[in-house]
């Protein structure tokens, strides 16, 4: 049996998206597949930066998930409960209970009980996780542009744009909007 993917011109740059686009047309030429075209490269795009995501922030020892609620803290720059954080990073609150420990452990976060429910606790930068979260910003943001830096800035514009649209009709259509 043929290899589908010696099947694109030689000259014509494709992703892997299109080639499995191009795979389930022939296995079933009836279907719609424009929503691969979308959400396959979304889902691929995502997985991609995930790998890359934290390289910035290995050095310093963190995940791009711990470096979240690091941020979270500081660009809200006040207490926050770990619910709260959860939201923020859209994360669920067990895998914010374990990022917070680690964070704890180090020095970067203190937690102080609520004054008038002590079950609650607050969080907050300590001077050494606003310096680090500081000190890391940049970098980070840096690194990200330039991943996305043979795309035209008027091009990431655009891209931002349409992806925010998507993201006010998926939340509205699933009900994920947490903010």
């Amino acid at each position: 049996m043929e290899d589908i993917a010696d099947e694109a011109p030689e000259s014509v740059a494709e992703d892997v998206v299109a080639q499995v686009i191009r795979q389930w047309r022939r296995v079933h030429p009836e279907l719609d597949t424009a929503p691969i075209a979308v959400i396959g490269r979304l889902t691929r795009c995502v997985l991609l930066l995930q790998q890359a995501g934290d390289a910035p922030l290995r050095e310093y020892g963190l995940t791009r998930p711990e470096f979240d609620v690091l941020a979270a803290l500081r660009r809200l720059d006040r207490e926050l409960t770990p619910g709260r954080i959860a939201r923020e990073t859209f994360a669920s609150g067990a895998a914010v209970t374990k990022r917070l420990r680690v964070l704890e452990e180090r020095g970067l976060v203190s937690r102080r009980p609520g004054d008038r429910d002590r079950r609650v606790s607050h969080l907050a930068l300590t001077d050494e996780g606003r310096v680090l979260t500081d000190l890391l910003l940049p970098r980070q943001l840096r690194y990200e542009s330039d991943l996305l830096a043979a795309m035209g800035a008027d091009r990431r514009r655009e891209l931002g744009d349409l992806l925010g649209e998507l993201l006010l009709l998926l939340e509205g259509r699933l009900g994920t909007h947490q903010l």
